[in-house]
C-alpha cells in the first residue's frame, strides 16, 4: 500500500526542517544544499550553506522530488541500479535521482513533501536530511 500525500507543509514547517539538517551539517563540517519540496514536488525551499559545491543545487532537489513523487527514499532506486540486471532499468526513468539523501517527509502517516540534501558523500547527505526529518516529529 502507498502512502497517501497529505496537506503541504508550511514554509515555517521547511524551515524547521532545514535549520536541525543545517545543524547536523555544521556539527560534522559538512558543507551542503539542502532543498524541501512540498507534496505536489515544488520548491519550498532551498539552502545553499558556504562553500557547498554549485553542482549540489540541482543534486538536492531533484533527490528531493525523487523521494516525494515516488513516495520512497531516493536511496531506494540507488540500491537497485546498484543491483545491476533490470535494476539498472532505474536510470531510464524520467525524473529519479538515483543517489541516497532523498527522503520523503510524513506527517499523520502522509507525504507532505521531502528533503534532499547534496554536497558530501551519499550517506552523509542521508544524514543531515534525516536531522531535518526528526525535528518535524518533535514538538517545536
Amino acid at each position: 500500500m502507498s502512502i497517501p500525500y497529505g496537506i503541504p507543509l508550511t514554509l515555517e514547517q521547511a524551515q524547521r526542517a532545514a535549520a536541525a539538517a543545517e545543524a547536523e551539517a555544521l556539527r560534522n563540517g559538512w558543507p551542503v544544499v539542502i532543498a524541501i519540496v512540498d507534496c505536489g514536488g515544488n520548491l519550498v525551499l532551498l539552502h545553499r550553506m558556504n562553500d557547498a559545491q554549485i553542482g549540489s543545487i540541482e543534486i538536492a532537489q531533484a533527490k528531493a522530488r525523487t523521494a516525494n513523487n515516488f513516495r520512497r527514499p531516493s536511496k531506494e532506486f540507488e540500491e537497485q541500479v546498484a543491483g545491476g540486471g533490470a535494476g539498472l532499468r532505474t536510470l531510464g526513468m524520467l525524473g529519479v535521482a538515483p543517489l541516497e539523501g532523498g527522503l520523503p517527509i510524513l506527517l499523520e502517516g502522509k507525504i507532505v513533501g521531502a528533503i534532499g540534501v547534496s554536497g558530501v558523500r551519499s550517506f552523509q547527505d542521508a544524514q543531515i536530511a534525516q536531522a531535518g526529518i526528526e525535528a518535524l516529529s518533535t514538538p517545536s
